[in-house]
């Protein structure tokens, strides 16, 4: 996989419908189940707008070599002041970085 992208964990999906409604590209759909899925995942901008939406941590970005993730992902956890970026790279290490809601898109 050579290409930003994201990749959906059906078993931890909620059908809650957040990230499709974010989505800038109108990537994001619903399958037969009403989990989410990527159906052009090679058109994904890497904007991360659903994995900041998902409530239940069911999206990750694919951190590829291309972009110096060597084959590694994010994922987003949340609670009620903070957004907390977890990178697991190759090898399952994680680093965390926490960032305050309140003040993520001060520019």
């Amino acid at each position: 996989m050579n290409f930003m992208s994201i990749r959906i964990k059906k078993d931890k999906c909620i059908s809650c419908g957040k990230c499709l409604k974010v989505c800038p590209g109108n990537l994001l759909y619903k399958d037969e189940d009403g989990k989410a899925f990527i159906r052009y995942p090679e058109e994904c901008w890497g904007c991360t707008a659903c994995l900041k939406e998902c409530p239940a941590e069911a999206i990750q970005y694919y951190l590829g070599t291309d972009i110096g993730g060597q084959g590694g992902y994010l994922y987003i956890s949340r609670d009620k002041e903070y957004l907390n970026w977890h990178i697991v790279d190759k090898n399952g290490r994680k680093k965390t970085i926490q960032i305050n809601k309140q003040e993520s898109n001060k520019y």
